[in-house]
């Protein structure tokens, strides 16, 4: 065992283990955990205990854990739910460190507290760590710890350098028992996550010198801290993480006060998290495996995009129809590449990136093809390559197109891969039968691309450092902070003030009861003007034509006031008409419950929620990742001007922007929502025009 010990060694590299529950009976948890921790050859001692035996697959067994001869590190149960919290009571009394619980705590006829809590409260007394419950456990692959009462296929290599760390356990087995082309050093199903959750196993993952990337399956964040600081560890380890998220639900249930509420969910800040730390996000199974695999191939990605070589030209425009889709970057080939492969091509063949290099084939086609995707490779804008080719009769895979990729690799030391347009499993016996019985088998290219959609993202991320602006003044963040937490929604003239302490570029405005008021403001301000109702508990003044615009003298002033008092009552808002032509921008702030402060930035105005075109990060964030964001959204051509709308200055949005950033950073966890529309961004500048802010 190795001397420099993680603090989930005695549960993921147990020096001794104890399966309480073993059994002979074929097919049971109990034998079957047996079973795998000898075929994973387990170097640790290991013991059986159940009363009705002597020993167990030649393991020695014992009536109680009492009866050991020495006291365990790992004690595992293979046991139902209705002996589980006795089970678990001996294993406090044996002190064991650390157990295995595989089973789902549901009792039928159960009373409160119901027995997950009762086993949660023992587990938290006593310090265990915990692997479970209702998971399928785990395989420790490097060091010979299979942990799992079901079954597995039996040729697990031992050194691997990918784990897989999964909130379902058919999340886990799915991939691990049926995917032959990784090398796992470590796969978890971590069940409910009683004591240890996801992010404490990638940290042991991140301390394995062999560890090359890390999938996971993923419902929820049941320790957000930890899992931050984990991602934040796998970043500067620069170990890839690729995140199945699954779960796309909304941030509450809650109807949302704000716009901004209204239209980031939980997913965004899900989303944000994973750019923030450069974790690539899959959308299925397929995807995860194969980014898995490709990140596990030992050469380093370059500058550029994908370069690939075909034999069809209708199945090149299908990966050139797929790769726009999903946004995968193909390579732009220089002038000289494109010489070199005219002089390589049969007649006909247009010499371009992705490449039909086949033609008529004849005896010279495969050495054709070779230097093809050498020359496509040698290309200083080519950062992978791909043979993309169907299989032959029965799934068969040609020897020569390993050739093409050994040659591919040697010209160039870039990673290359052989893609199939479909997988050849319809020559398998068992995919014919169950597809025929009406449930249909089916295998394509999307996955290889989106496995090199992550490959190109985490390069990118590596090469952009995180851009971290200058942190808020103390005095002001607790100034702001003693006020916001009465709870109290403020009102737009104390949300303008608290936007413009940060930074953010707000509308001047004063506030007024009478018309002695109404006229001082008016002399302060100039002419024209805005009058809004600030009688407390309105939240969106338009709603109830509480805003009268493009006041000129002071009479026309008189009058909107007599109106909006009459209406809506005696106090109101006076501030300057805003006549820039520009665009109509949002800033907006919501917290999610478990990943606290999100930003967004988007298209605004009255309509914002009908167009929607907004971009989430994490706060706070600088003037690049602003831009950044500004450059995601789909109408950002808007910004540069169109016909005979002039170009806004983008350079000030960005700035108010990262502003924005560090007030939610600074008082997210006291603030629900922040709603900053519209933001107008305009030639010289820009200037916030309303704003709501809702305290929590």
């Amino acid at each position: 065992m190795n001397s420099n010990r993680h603090y989930l060694d005695p549960l993921l590299r147990p020096a001794s283990i104890a399966v309480v529950g073993a059994s002979k009976r074929p097919r049971s948890v109990g034998r079957r955990t047996l079973h795998n921790l000898l075929t994973g050859q387990y170097p640790g001692k290991l013991y059986a205990v159940n009363p009705g035996y002597d020993s167990i697959l030649g393991i020695p067994c014992f009536p109680n854990l009492a009866a050991l001869p020495e006291t365990v590190e790992h004690v595992i149960f293979a046991l139902g739910d209705a002996h589980i919290e006795a089970a678990l009571d001996e294993a406090i009394a044996h002190e064991a460190t650390a157990v295995t619980i595989m089973s789902s705590l549901v009792l039928e006829q159960d009373e409160e507290p119901f027995l997950k809590e009762r086993i949660a409260q023992k587990i938290e007394a006593s310090g265990l760590l915990v692997c479970g419950a209702n998971g399928m456990g785990f395989y420790n692959m490097a060091h010979g710890v299979w942990v799992c009462g079901f079954d597995t296929r039996e040729n697990h290599p031992r050194g691997g350098n990918v784990t897989l760390i999964s909130h379902s356990g058919s999340g886990m087995a799915g991939i691990m028992d049926c995917e032959e082309r990784i090398d796992f050093n470590l796969v978890v199903s971590t069940g409910q996550e009683l004591c240890v959750s996801m992010d404490q196993y990638m940290d042991f993952a991140l301390e394995q010198p062999e560890t090359r990337a890390i999938g996971l399956f993923m419902e929820t964040a049941r320790n957000p801290a930890g899992l931050i600081a984990a991602f934040e560890k796998a970043r500067r380890r620069q170990v890839p993480i690729v995140a199945l998220k699954v779960g796309r639900t909304e941030l509450s249930a809650r109807l949302a006060v704000s716009h901004s509420g209204a239209i980031a969910g939980r997913d965004d800040a899900y989303q944000a998290l994973f750019d923030r730390y450069g974790v690539q996000r899959v959308q299925d199974m397929d995807e995860l495996a194969t980014a898995m695999i490709m990140f596990a191939q030992p050469h380093p990605v370059a500058s550029g995009g994908l370069v690939s070589i075909h034999d069809s030209g209708g199945e090149r425009q299908l990966a050139i129809d797929l790769a726009h889709d999903m946004d995968v970057a193909l390579a732009e080939i220089e002038p000289e590449t494109e010489a070199r492969l005219e002089e390589l091509l049969d007649p006909g063949l247009p010499p371009v990136n992705p490449l039909d290099a086949w033609s008529a084939g004849g005896p010279d086609a495969d050495r054709i093809m070779e230097d093809c995707l050498a020359t496509l490779m040698s290309d200083p804008n080519a950062a992978l390559g791909a043979v993309i080719h169907d299989r032959g009769p029965l799934g068969e895979l040609y020897e020569s197109y390993f050739d093409y990729m050994r040659r591919g690799h040697q010209a160039s030391g870039k990673p290359v891969f052989l893609v199939a347009n479909r997988q050849g499993s319809g020559t398998d016996p068992a995919a014919v039968a169950i597809t025929r019985e009406g449930f249909p088998m089916i295998d394509g290219l999307r996955s290889f691309l989106a496995g090199v959609r992550c490959l190109l993202g985490y390069r990118d991320f590596l090469a952009h450092a995180i851009d971290e602006p200058v942190a808020a003044d103390a005095e002001l963040v607790n100034r702001w902070r003693t006020k916001l937490a009465a709870g109290n929604t403020l009102d737009e003239y104390e949300s303008s003030r608290l936007l413009a302490d940060f930074g953010v570029p707000m509308n001047p405005a004063r506030l007024a009861r009478g018309n002695a008021e109404l006229l001082t403001a008016a002399k302060e301000l100039g002419f024209p003007l805005v009058l809004k109702t600030a009688e407390p508990g309105i939240l969106h003044k338009t709603d109830c034509d509480g805003v009268i615009l493009g006041i000129e003298t002071p009479e026309q002033l008189e009058h909107a006031y007599l109106d909006l008092s009459k209406r809506l009552g005696k106090r109101v808002m006076v501030t300057p008409m805003v006549n820039f032509r520009g665009q109509e921008l949002v800033l907006g702030m919501v917290r999610d419950e478990q990943l606290g402060p999100l930003v967004m930035i988007g298209f605004g105005g009255i309509n914002v929620e009908t167009i929607r075109d907004v971009a989430c990060a994490r706060p706070p964030f600088g003037e690049k990742a602003a831009r950044s964001l500004l450059d995601s959204l789909q109408l950002r051509p808007l910004l540069d001007g169109l016909r005979d709308r002039p170009a806004v200055d983008v350079d000030a949005i960005c700035a108010a922007a990262s502003q924005f950033s560090i007030l939610a950073a600074a008082l997210g966890d006291v603030i629900r929502e922040i709603d900053v529309n519209p933001v107008i961004v305009h030639p010289g500048g820009c200037i916030a025009v309303d704003a709501l802010v809702i305290a929590q």
